[in-house]
């Protein structure tokens, strides 16, 4: 039993390590396209490896959109823990939110919408249930007198201006760095949500070694 899960675990892990080698390309070359032999070379093992762990292209679909759907699941329910602080959910909201917009491009969604239907509806009803907890923070926020009270949903949709900022012409056009743009937008977000008597119980300093690393993750993918 306990080899059974042992295999099971490093079987996972393997998988965890060769999907994080693939994403970047992914979000950059999309998923229609790609073939096996392509998804082996970026994994960096050969195609009879590949096949060991993901029998087929959807399969690897498939792990990456579970894989996600648990990311946030598991996180946005960290998000409704009265026990942590609204300063601490709302970081952890926030460097969540930078993920996803970097990881799930336009070209990705689409591509998953029309390649892969059934696997678009379980990502999709992930997002909403993330949707719906996040606004329930902020309603929560709201009605204990620490956020300004403020549209919920228009703070999930001004997220989506980061997919065009993460670009390499709008930041060379102008002249702004991706972790310019992550720190100034963590503060502007900061600002509106939070009441100004309540920004001082915010400690900004565990956001700097998030942001920083943040910043690599999406300059690597970038350039």
């Amino acid at each position: 039993m306990n080899n059974n899960m042992n295999r099971s675990d490093k079987m996972n892990e393997t998988r965890n390590k060769l999907i994080t080698k693939l994403l970047p390309y992914l979000r950059k070359n999309g998923l229609q396209s790609v073939r096996m032999e392509e998804i082996a070379k970026v994994m960096e093992i050969s195609r009879v490896t590949l096949y060991k762990y993901f029998s087929t292209k959807e399969d690897i679909i498939g792990f990456i959109v579970n894989g996600f759907a648990d990311y946030m699941n598991e996180l946005t329910s960290d998000i409704l823990d009265s026990d942590q602080s609204f300063g601490t959910r709302f970081q952890q909201i926030f460097e969540q939110s930078v993920y996803l917009i970097e990881y799930f491009t336009d070209i990705f969604l689409k591509e998953l919408e029309t390649s892969y239907p059934d696997w678009y509806d379980r990502l999709n009803q992930a997002m909403k249930k993330r949707e719906q907890q996040v606004l329930a923070f902020y309603g929560e926020g709201i009605q204990k007198g620490i956020f300004n009270d403020i549209n919920g949903m228009l703070l999930i949709m001004q997220d989506e201006l980061l997919r065009g900022m993460f670009n390499v012409k709008y930041l060379m056009t102008n002249q702004l760095t991706v972790q310019q743009i992550l720190y100034d937008y963590y503060h502007l977000k900061k600002i509106q949500l939070f009441k100004p008597e309540k920004m001082s119980a915010i400690d900004d300093a565990i956001m700097v070694p998030r942001i920083e690393h943040l910043t690599q993750k999406i300059t690597k993918n970038l350039f």
